[in-house]
């Protein structure tokens, strides 16, 4: 058995190590699920009622949109990104954030006896849970207005809300690991992610822009997310963008890899 032990590689070492991190993240995550889960529905349930109901009702007696048989339907895969996006991105960041400037485990945990890529992937992965919590109970609603079971659990739609998850999870914590206070994530939330929900494509069909702003709408990862998504969600096999899947899983690793080099060589 000792043999064994010492004869275990580094990656499962570093996978074991990893997933101990995210337990002990989990054990927090799980007395407040409701409250996780709710957290990300406000936004989304509001520009629902605003924009797919009430926008949408003129919009549909003029134009038919790209996907979706009415507005309603186009909007609804943008809402799951953006409530993944959003908690994702926040609960990360203020885990992080809470726990170097307030609680000051931090330090604590850095000093266990585990590789800091543990850490980081432990972090990663708890981010990632938070962002598909908060987007199951989008997909609840989506599923009550639209009747489309499959369209919103087919394995296509989940791999995109997966990567997306991932993507601004890692993003998250690299705003954690080097914010001040508080209002330091205010300010990467106000000018990052609130401009990210308009301009991600999940109001609009960003195809049909003009070159000059279709150019910076690409550059944001939740066009690519709702892309992938609405088409997961309506259009057929042959018609989805699968560019759309290595796009986010590259912004994924690049992300997760500063991270975890700022986690390598951090001096808090």
């Amino acid at each position: 058995m000792r043999s064994a032990q010492l004869r275990r590689s580094p990656l499962s070492t570093l996978l074991q190590d990893s997933l101990t991190v995210f337990w002990g993240d989990w054990l927090d995550l799980r007395v407040r699920i409701v409250q996780i889960v709710s957290s990300g529905l406000v936004s989304p349930l509001i520009y629902i009622l605003a924009f797919g109901l009430g926008l949408g009702s003129s919009l549909d007696t003029v134009t038919k949109p790209s996907a979706g048989d009415n507005y309603l339907q186009f909007i609804l895969p943008g809402m799951v990104a953006l409530s993944s996006m959003v908690i994702s991105f926040g609960g990360t960041t203020f885990s992080i954030c809470g726990d170097r400037l307030f609680t000051k485990t931090f330090e604590e945990m850095l000093l266990m006896p585990v590789h800091p890529l543990a850490v980081h992937l432990g972090k990663m992965m708890a981010g990632i849970l938070r962002g598909l919590l908060t987007a199951s109970s989008v997909i609840l609603v989506a599923i009550i207005f639209t009747g489309k079971v499959w369209s919103f659990l087919n394995p296509l739609f989940l791999l995109v809300l997966t990567l997306n998850c991932a993507v601004f999870a890692g993003l998250g914590v690299i705003v954690g690991l080097n914010v001040k206070s508080l209002e330091g994530v205010g300010i990467y939330n106000n000018f990052v992610i609130v401009p990210m929900s308009f301009l991600g494509g999940t109001f609009f069909d960003a195809s049909t822009l003009p070159i000059a702003l279709k150019a910076i709408v690409y550059l944001l990862p939740l066009t690519y997310t709702t892309l992938g998504m609405r088409a997961a969600a309506y259009l057929p096999i042959q018609q989805f963008p699968w560019f759309v899947i290595p796009v986010l899983l590259v912004m994924a690793i690049v992300l997760s890899g500063i991270g975890a080099y700022q986690f390598s060589h951090l001096q808090d």
